[in-house]
């Protein structure tokens, strides 16, 4: 229980944060409405996911350094929880500006910029599955991966802000804190941001136990299938 008191407080975060999330009071501003409320959602899915994305390349880094596989399983098991938590934003995203600019993919820097972030992930999935060597596939999906996190933050954060933009602050445009998120939503979000954060350790981690077993799995069938060859 001592090593698991995390997964109770993600419980117990992510509860606060979908009832007061949905059913707690918050602005009421002209043409977000209701909707701001995908502030608790939305927007820490991206906050989490790029904290995912910060650790698999610290452990990509790693692998580089000391050639252990095993760094290698958890980078990319933290790759593919932050591209589940990536199409989660994009969806939580597109259904909020379907509702405040009036169409679900709008012609902005921001979440063009997003689809290209994403799809340099989905190739680096596509770049593991094209090599049959384990120490190949491994070497060169860590520096494609170091090199699309090091890409993902300029194309985020910072060319969205050299250009006219609808997300807030961005182009000019003001942050959410500056004009709508009072100390009341504050204390929802900062909270869910640590929650999905901690969600996402926790699937990568039964992710990457379940590839360790499977793993465990294939030496043992492979140590079986090589005794009954010698023995006949």
């Amino acid at each position: 229980m001592k090593k698991n008191w995390w997964k109770l407080l993600t419980v117990v975060i992510l509860t606060y944060v979908i009832l007061v999330g949905l059913l707690g009071n918050v602005p009421r501003q002209p043409i977000l409405n209701e909707s701001i409320r995908n502030v608790y959602f939305h927007v820490p899915l991206w906050f989490g996911m790029i904290i995912l994305m910060l650790t698999s390349m610290i452990y990509s880094v790693r692998y580089l350094r000391n050639g252990r596989f095993a760094d290698d399983l958890v980078a990319v098991e933290f790759a593919n929880t932050a591209i589940v938590f990536g199409i989660l934003g994009c969806a939580t995203g597109s259904i909020w500006a379907n509702y405040t600019w009036g169409t679900p993919w709008p012609n902005d820097p921001k979440t063009n910029a997003v689809a290209v972030a994403m799809l340099m992930y989905f190739a680096y999935l596509i770049l593991r599955n094209s090599f049959d060597d384990e120490q190949r596939r491994a070497r060169i999906s860590a520096i494609y991966n170091i090199f699309t996190f090091a890409v993902f933050i300029p194309l985020i954060f910072v060319l969205p802000r050299l250009t006219d933009s609808l997300h807030p602050g961005n182009g000019g445009n003001p942050a959410f804190g500056q004009y709508d998120m009072d100390n009341q939503m504050r204390q929802v979000f900062y909270p869910a941001v640590i929650g999905w954060t901690l969600l996402g350790v926790w699937i990568t981690q039964l992710r990457v136990r379940v590839r360790r077993l499977d793993e465990m799995l294939e030496d043992v069938l492979d140590s079986r299938q090589n005794a009954r060859t010698t023995a006949e």
